[in-house]
């Protein structure tokens, strides 16, 4: 067994949204496994306590809190950082992983309370999350920020082009969060799934579709599954990747690797 020091998170804290279930559970497990105390949100108590049962019993230790809050109302957010300063203590890690699709379809037929609604939770909200908790961070003169995107911000879609546009906003948002909080030490990313198997995307991996798409447009010849996210978010969280900030890293089995 080799021993390092790399991906140690003893002693962190972290709060990711969007973690009751698929990748943003999977993150916060992984982070867990690697000493962080996690602090998982979403809407529902039930099923966010469920997920902090199963993490606590996979890394053998009480780690994992549960805090339900809407992720597109900015009380809730406040108070769920609260709660995981009661809880935890200073926020090391911020995973914005929580957001929403309410439009498929052309995007010269959205109407404007879908175009709100998707903005602001995927991107104003956590303009929110990172000012709320940066203060935590400054003081230590440390911490890392990521931020679930997507592949779909690189191209237009006759069908996702809103879900497709708060994404971009968002890489820029993490872009701009990266230049004015390097200085004091907090690190700002983005990660941009291709098409993984979570019940959001159920839609596209299970239409007739897929399968070709598989076998014509992705390298890997698989779609992407939640545990594969697991290891970057460890990467990003720790001192391994010490020097990367501002990036928009995409993780699609190789179907983006010419845009």
């Amino acid at each position: 067994m080799v021993e390092t020091k790399l991906f140690d998170l003893t002693g962190k804290v972290a709060l990711l949204t969007g973690a009751s279930k698929g990748m943003g559970r999977v993150m916060a497990e992984a982070l867990a496994t690697h000493g962080a105390t996690v602090v998982i949100s979403a809407r529902k108590q039930d099923q966010l306590d469920a997920a902090a049962d199963e993490i606590n019993s996979a890394c053998g230790a009480s780690r994992a809190h549960a805090v339900a809050a809407n992720a597109g109302r900015k009380e809730e957010l406040q108070a769920l950082v609260d709660k995981t300063h009661d809880l935890a203590g200073p926020v090391d890690i911020l995973v914005g992983n929580a957001g929403v699709n309410v439009h498929y379809g052309n995007i010269s037929e959205i109407p404007d309370e879908a175009y709100e609604k998707t903005m602001k939770t995927n991107v104003q909200a956590n303009l929110w999350l990172a000012r709320m908790v940066v203060p935590d961070m400054t003081a230590k003169g440390s911490g890392s920020m990521m931020f679930t995107s997507s592949v779909g911000a690189f191209k237009p879609s006759a069908t996702l082009g809103l879900y497709g546009t708060s994404k971009l906003a968002l890489i820029g948002l993490v872009r701009n969060l990266a230049l004015e909080y390097g200085p004091q030490g907090v690190r700002a990313n983005a990660i941009c799934p291709g098409l993984i198997r979570t019940d959001f995307s159920k839609a596209l991996w299970t239409n007739p579709d897929a399968e070709e798409r598989v076998n014509s447009q992705i390298p890997l010849r698989r779609l992407g599954e939640p545990e594969d996210f697991g290891g970057l978010a460890v990467f990003l969280a720790s001192d391994a990747s010490g020097y990367m900030t501002g990036q928009a890293l995409t993780v699609c089995g190789g179907s983006n690797m010419w845009t």
